[in-house]
């Protein structure tokens, strides 16, 4: 598991800029997507040609998250790295120029659809309510990636807790777009991964310096539980 921690200076600036290191203090569970990111096994299977080991030890607090939007009425998407025939020719400044000939050949293997590679991890905790989504790019909001936001704003979701690897590329290029389409969210520490600390808490301090609440999983979930004791009080007073 990562040690996680956001850079000093960028806690103290951020403090300055606005008065506190967290922007929400809570949030509605029923406009909330859990976005699992590439948690999949051509990142995740021991000697897998993209493998991150540090994603499997995030998945206990990513199911647990999982359960917690679930049981508040929220939505799980789960987001497949996808290199079909549409990604590879509308891409070629990643496939051509960004790895080598034998490791591109590896990675286009290991991710298109029917490979094993292009699973999701058997350890995730996927219930059939729950979405899949391909995605052809590193972000998946970026035009010519995904369907993503338009299924989001179909079910009213204007908040998004993103999980998943690796936490610099896929994960961050995917919170970044979310937040300037509009969308409040929360980047969980202790559910995110990727090869180093170092390249992770780059990412958690950038994340918190303007793009979203860095939160590890306990306090998210507890935002989760204070939404739904919240809810069933309002239910009560009504009735």
């Amino acid at each position: 598991m990562h040690k996680s921690a956001i850079t000093p200076s960028v806690i103290e600036r951020v403090t300055q800029r606005r008065g506190g290191l967290l922007v929400f203090d809570r949030l509605a569970a029923h406009r909330t997507a859990h976005v699992v990111v590439d948690l999949q096994n051509g990142s995740m299977a021991a000697g897998a040609v993209a493998e991150i080991p540090e994603a499997r030890a995030i998945v206990p607090a990513v199911n647990r998250i999982s359960e917690a939007v679930r049981d508040a009425g929220g939505l799980v998407v789960y987001i497949q790295n996808t290199f079909d025939e549409v990604a590879i020719r509308t891409w070629s400044t990643d496939f051509d120029h960004f790895c080598s000939p034998a490791r591109r050949e590896r990675m286009i293997e290991a991710f298109t659809p029917g490979a094993d590679g292009h699973a999701l991890w058997a350890g995730l905790d996927v219930r059939a309510e729950d979405l899949r989504v391909r995605k052809r790019r590193f972000g998946a909001f970026v035009p010519g990636s995904s369907d993503l936001h338009a299924i989001l704003q179909e079910h009213g979701v204007d908040t998004l807790i993103i999980t998943g690897t690796a936490s610099q590329v896929c994960c961050e290029s995917t919170a970044r777009d979310a937040m300037m389409l509009n969308y409040q969210v929360f980047f969980v520490a202790d559910a995110n991964a990727t090869f180093t600390d170092e390249e992770h808490n780059a990412t958690l301090s950038a994340m918190a310096y303007t793009f979203c609440d860095v939160i590890g999983s306990a306090a998210l979930i507890e935002l989760i539980r204070q939404d739904r004791v919240a809810c069933g009080e309002r239910a009560e007073a009504v009735a």
